[in-house]
């Protein structure tokens, strides 16, 4: 089936005003022939179309129509891409997915590297599959932001981390993309011994010279599983080794704010845990751009937390609780819940519980890896309160299965209490902590 054939189409929607079938092929809008989701979002954004259509008898018309500017046309294909997805094909030092136990279900296998993802989902690409025409499309369309993962500026030392002889080409791109005023939003894995330390100052000062096109760089620290075997050697970052990245990209970031006024770099939350330093105050971060690289997310959840509290009533009680979260944000959490506890009397019954990641591995700290099975196993037999609040962020998303498979109806009956979950938000965190009995 052509990726392109039209598999519904909503109710009420322009194309179906306008006599659209399903079954049909959309091959071209306006006389821009369609490949894929990117081509047909730009080129039916206008208000006036011409839609080019061949029908299951391979015979063509064209259909005209008129909308709203950007209003979606109502058509729905077999894939949202409207084409496969595009499989990384870089060999990763650091690779998660490499480092997978077996038998997971398999989409947790899947690498992707699609640029079209970066615009549409937000998702990051090294580049190196991309080709001159696709790069070029970008620069056609004008698709911005992209989400890149750079890791490294020297070219050699590209081509080691990402385990491909095209990753230096891929900063050729990048240029040309700065040219074409293509924003850029960047992410550094840190590997300590490999990528860091004068290989970190060289890769932001690189790109600092691309900036504004380059917007934010995130570093985040490599994360490294117990499944590594046959790898490359890596080790996790040392208290001592956190500090020292924190002050490079810290002190380089301070000199971008008088040079470019923007910091333009920033550490993930995860070098601050892991250096045992205070998490920077919420101005520093900007615009959060680089929210989804944990850079500034336990900050923000804390000023939204604090601005929740200020508008929360003072109440006599609330039904007893517990919280479950990763290793490195437990600390953090346990003081909003302290504070909190202030608006009852400091009578909170709540325990907050650090779980220990074994399906990982213990170097793996973050809520986000939990599993069901770990969640069950370490807070069995233990005092949880009437509800046990998770954040949601353990889930796959928009479902309540757990990475291994478990899913909330099976923790719940394991554990005997009943499972809230937490969106990432302080807001959020609040009403669920004040849940009357």
């Amino acid at each position: 089936m052509s990726k392109t054939k039209i598999v519904g189409i909503d109710p009420q929607s322009p194309a179906e005003r306008a006599g659209v079938k399903a079954g049909e092929t959309l091959l071209a809008v306006n006389g821009h022939p369609i490949a894929d989701v990117l081509d047909y979002k730009f080129y039916t954004y206008d208000p006036k179309l011409t839609l080019t259509l061949q029908g299951q008898d391979s015979v063509q018309r064209t259909v005209s129509l008129r909308k709203e500017e950007g209003m979606d046309l109502g058509l729905n294909f077999e894939t949202y891409l409207m084409d496969s997805a595009r499989s990384c094909a870089n060999r990763c030092i650091f690779c998660f997915v490499d480092q997978m136990p077996p038998n997971m279900r398999d989409t947790l296998y899947f690498k992707d590297d699609d640029a079209r993802l970066s615009f549409l989902m937000g998702n990051y690409i090294t580049l190196t599959n991309l080709s001159d025409r696709e790069a070029q499309r970008i620069i056609d369309l004008r698709i911005s932001p992209i989400n890149i993962s750079v890791h490294a500026t020297n070219p050699e030392l590209r081509s080691l981390l990402l385990g491909s002889k095209r990753a230096g080409k891929g900063l050729e791109y990048m240029a040309r993309f700065a040219e074409a005023g293509i924003t850029m939003n960047c992410q550094i894995v840190a590997c300590p011994g490999v990528n860091d330390g004068e290989a970190l100052r060289q890769s932001m000062a690189d790109l600092a010279a691309l900036h504004p096109a380059v917007n934010t760089v995130s570093v985040v620290p490599v994360g490294l599983t117990k499944y590594r075997q046959d790898l490359h050697p890596l080790e996790p970052y040392t208290k001592e080794r956190a500090a020292a990245t924190l002050d490079l990209v810290e002190s380089f970031a301070e000199e971008c704010v008088q040079k470019l006024g923007s910091r333009v770099f920033w550490c993930s939350d995860e070098f601050y845990l892991k250096a045992g330093r205070p998490l920077p105050e919420d101005a520093y971060y900007e615009d959060y751009t680089q929210l989804e690289n944990g850079v500034g997310m336990l900050r923000l959840l804390e000023t939204e937390f604090h601005g929740a509290l200020l508008m929360q009533d003072e109440v006599e009680a609330v039904s007893s609780f517990s919280v479950a979260t990763g290793v490195a944000a437990a600390p953090f959490i346990q003081e909003m819940i302290d504070r909190a506890a202030g608006k009852c009397h400091n009578k909170l019954d709540c325990a907050v519980y650090p779980v220990v990641n074994r399906f990982f591995g213990e170097t793996i700290d973050v809520a986000g890896l939990v599993t069901g099975g770990d969640l069950m196993a370490q807070l069995r037999g233990k005092p949880l309160g009437e509800r046990l609040l998770l954040p949601v962020n353990m889930l796959r998303h928009g479902q309540n299965v757990f990475l291994d498979d478990v899913t909330v109806p099976q923790v719940e009956e394991a554990l005997g209490v009943r499972v809230v979950t937490v969106e990432q938000d302080g807001f959020d965190l609040c009403d669920k902590i004040f849940e009357t009995k």
